[in-house]
């Protein structure tokens, strides 16, 4: 009972915490517990979980140990199962915390491949970007980047280009 309560909170001691220890957890991830834990209900605030939060760490202490953490578990425990007795409400408390692990909400997810395939599928390229690629996709390179002069003397359009040669032989 008690190792699964104690790896939540060292769970929750180093989320987002580069420079902290696992071994000390600062008021927003002890808010962040409170509110993922489902112990911000029934009458338990955001505002009693700051107040619990100041009175069990030390008078400078910016952050609690696991046994203030204990401490402050108990006295919202009182203020969330009021209709419990203490030890009901302590285990009733415990069981919201064990095994918890602080959840990403909010967070923006990595899309995997949508856009990158949107983007490099040459098919939808419109303008000059759809000259830079042949039938099957696959890049010109610099023919597809440049334009080059063609000196060979025939007009663009013309179909017999490169025949002089055979006509002029016969």
């Amino acid at each position: 009972m008690s190792q699964e309560l104690e790896r939540a909170f060292h769970k929750f001691a180093i989320y987002g915490n580069t420079k902290g220890s696992a071994n000390e957890m600062n008021g927003k991830n002890f808010s962040k517990l409170c509110k993922e834990c489902n112990i911000q209900e029934n009458g338990c605030t955001n505002v009693d979980v700051d107040i619990v939060f100041a009175k069990v760490k030390s008078k400078t202490a910016r952050v609690i140990t696991y046994e203030e953490f204990k401490n402050a578990l108990e006295l919202l425990a009182a203020k969330r199962f009021k209709e419990k007795p203490a030890n009901e409400a302590l285990a009733a408390i415990h069981k919201l915390v064990e095994g918890k692990e602080p959840a990403n909400m909010g967070t923006t997810k990595a899309v995997t491949a949508g856009a990158v395939d949107r983007l490099t599928d040459t098919s939808k390229y419109t303008g000059s970007h759809k000259e830079r690629f042949d039938e099957s996709g696959k890049g010109k390179g610099i023919a597809g980047r440049e334009e080059l002069t063609d000196s060979s003397g025939y007009v663009g359009a013309y179909k017999e280009a490169g025949t002089y040669d055979k006509k002029a032989k016969k």
